[in-house]
């Protein structure tokens, strides 16, 4: 089985987490995205289209923050049948040791408003479980790409 530096392990993840454009690599929600204008850079807008089992079926959403060097991701809801109003997002991934081995803490922490109709426990519930459902998601493709990595050299 295949090691990789941490250096190797965060690059991994964070080419995973910083994919805008195609939030569907690790996303179990997300059938299709289509970012308008084609640049990817900060202002750019994505078109979500949501898997079926969800209370939304599109969601228009802003890239706010992206760097490459601090690991950090933020994306704002400006639009879709959701009811998600006001909701943004920031994601970061930092180094960390799991059982001596190299790995990656990833935080995803958000603001939204709580809808008409629902509590806010009700509304944290439905985005901590989305969130817990990319993340965990999100573990099992970026461990998928390091075992698939021809770079990795074999431990002896």
């Amino acid at each position: 089985r295949g090691l990789m530096d941490s250096d190797a392990v965060l690059a991994s993840v964070w080419s995973l987490v910083r994919s805008f454009d195609q939030p569907q690599r690790y996303k179990p929600f997300v059938s299709r995205c289509v970012v308008r204008g084609g640049d990817l850079e900060i202002g750019s807008v994505r078109e979500v289209n949501v898997k079926t089992g969800l209370p939304a079926t599109t969601s228009t959403e802003r890239l706010e923050q992206l760097d490459d060097d601090e690991h950090i991701l933020s994306v704002k809801f400006v639009g879709g049948d959701h009811r998600l109003r006001n909701y943004s997002s920031i994601i970061t991934v930092h180094p960390q040791s799991i059982d001596g081995r190299p790995g990656t803490l990833v935080i995803e922490s958000f603001v939204v408003d709580v809808p008409d109709g629902n509590t806010k426990d009700e509304t944290c519930y439905f985005v901590e479980a989305v969130i817990k459902c990319n993340l965990t998601s999100l573990a099992e493709v970026s461990e998928r790409l390091a075992v698939q990595s021809p770079t990795s050299p074999l431990e002896q």
